[in-house]
């Protein structure tokens, strides 16, 4: 027991006749640990794209209803009769009549000639 300690401390199987071996399953360790350390930083790097995303559609969301609401309280009656009473223009007392045009039925060909 002591002695295959102290083999392994010495790292005598990088050594030995059949080392090759050893060291092609060290090589494909290092470099599996490689992709794994590159494949959880690229996960961090899309969680964080994905949360600063979110923050900003939040953002975008809570300024379209801020915008919709102005746009609101602008079109109302009362705003623009105000803002139109500063040129001197002011609401009508009468309502307003719709107008009915009685389109001109089209005669055919035949009617017209006979005509």
């Amino acid at each position: 027991m002591k002695n295959g300690i102290y083999s392994l401390l010495k790292a005598k199987f990088l050594i030995d006749d059949d080392a090759i071996k050893n060291w092609r399953f060290i090589v494909f360790l290092i470099v599996l640990g490689i992709i794994m350390i590159a494949n959880t930083q690229r996960y961090e790097q899309k969680v964080f794209r994905i949360a600063a995303l979110t923050s900003e559609v939040k953002e975008l969301r809570s300024e379209f209803v801020d915008r919709r609401s102005q746009l609101m309280k602008l079109r109302m009656e009362s705003t623009v009769s105000a803002k139109m009473m500063d040129r001197a223009i002011y609401p009508s007392t009468v309502p307003p009549v719709k107008i009915k045009v009685k389109k001109e039925e089209e005669k055919s060909f035949f009617k017209r000639i006979w005509q």
